[in-house]
């Protein structure tokens, strides 16, 4: 049994497979999983129904389980915030920044070669995509690893 609170066998598998630089795209239920990421990316449909399973209730599991070094996502045309750009915030580390990309480059982002996993949600709000690469983790020689 794992003591994680990710217990998602093929989300651990795909993040276990992936590397620093990859990336993970948790994609809002109105995302084209398929046409808006790498084709190589292993595809999560967590979209019950609308609603469930929420981006960040995703995000809230997959912080605790990987290292992020970079954090981009998709901005409406109009500059405008999404209200859930706060509660992606406060569900990451303080000493990162949401890196905005406007909806054409924040595809060419998520269809890069490096995006390793899609996790597809019932997230209803629009613009509730958010781009995270994986950052190292360092060993000590103590054995005891250290998150970047």
């Amino acid at each position: 049994m794992l003591k994680t609170k990710l217990l998602h066998p093929e989300i651990l598998s795909a993040l276990g497979k992936a590397g620093h630089g990859s990336q993970v795209l948790i994609a809002d239920g109105n995302y084209p999983f398929v046409t808006g990421s790498h084709a190589s990316a292993q595809r999560v449909y967590l979209n019950l129904t609308p609603g469930i399973v929420s981006a960040t209730d995703v995000l809230r599991a997959v912080v605790e389980s990987i290292p992020i070094e970079n954090v981009a996502v998709m901005v409406p045309e109009s500059g405008e915030e999404p209200a859930i750009f706060a509660e992606f915030r406060a569900l990451l580390p303080q000493t990162l920044k949401l890196q905005p990309l406007n909806r054409s480059a924040f595809y060419d982002a998520a269809r890069h070669p490096n995006t390793a996993l899609v996790i597809a949600t019932g997230e209803e709000r629009i613009f509730a995509n958010i781009l995270l690469t994986i950052g190292v983790v360092s060993l000590r020689a103590s054995g005891d690893a250290q998150h970047k």
